[in-house]
C-alpha cells in the first residue's frame, strides 16, 4: 500500500513526538511516497528551530541519521498541477504539492496537519487519521 507522508509525520517520527508509535504502526509495511519538496522542508524546520534556540546541530544530525533511514521515495509532482490545487484552495503551494502526490499516485494523505486534511478531504481524497 502506498501512503504520502508530509513534513509534519517525519518530524513526529523522528524527533519522537507523542505520536511516533501510531505513525510507525501506521506506515509499517508501506510505500511511502513524498514530493521532492518535503525534503527540502526538513531542512527548513530543523533551521527554523535552529533560530528559536530549541535545537543543536548535535542533535539534528542525530535526527537526520533516523531521517536516513526511513525509506521514503521522494517523486517529482506537476508544477502547473500543483500550482491550479494552490489557486483553488487557497494554499501554499507547498501543501499543494502533496495534494498533488496524493491525486496522482491514487494514495491516502497521512498527515498531522488539519488544514491539509481538510484541503484533501475537499478534494475527496483519501486521508489516514494519526488518531
Amino acid at each position: 500500500m502506498k501512503i504520502v507522508v508530509d513534513t509534519s509525520i517525519i518530524i513526529a517520527v523522528i524527533a519522537n513526538e507523542p505520536e511516533r508509535k501510531r505513525i510507525i504502526t501506521l506506515t509499517e509495511n508501506a510505500d511511502l511516497l513524498s514530493p521532492d519538496s518535503v525534503f527540502w522542508e526538513i531542512g527548513n524546520a530543523f533551521s527554523a528551530m535552529f533560530k528559536k534556540g530549541r535545537t543543536s546541530l548535535e542533535k539534528v544530525k542525530r535526527a537526520l541519521a533516523i531521517f536516513n533511514k526511513i525509506p521514503i521515495r521522494f517523486v517529482r509532482v506537476e508544477l502547473e498541477e500543483s500550482l491550479e490545487l494552490a489557486e483553488k484552495l487557497n494554499i501554499y503551494c507547498y501543501d499543494a504539492y502533496l495534494l498533488r502526490c496524493t491525486q496522482k499516485y491514487h494514495a491516502p494523505l497521512l498527515t498531522l496537519d488539519k488544514k491539509l486534511s481538510d484541503a484533501a478531504k475537499i478534494l475527496e481524497l483519501k486521508t489516514i487519521e494519526v488518531n
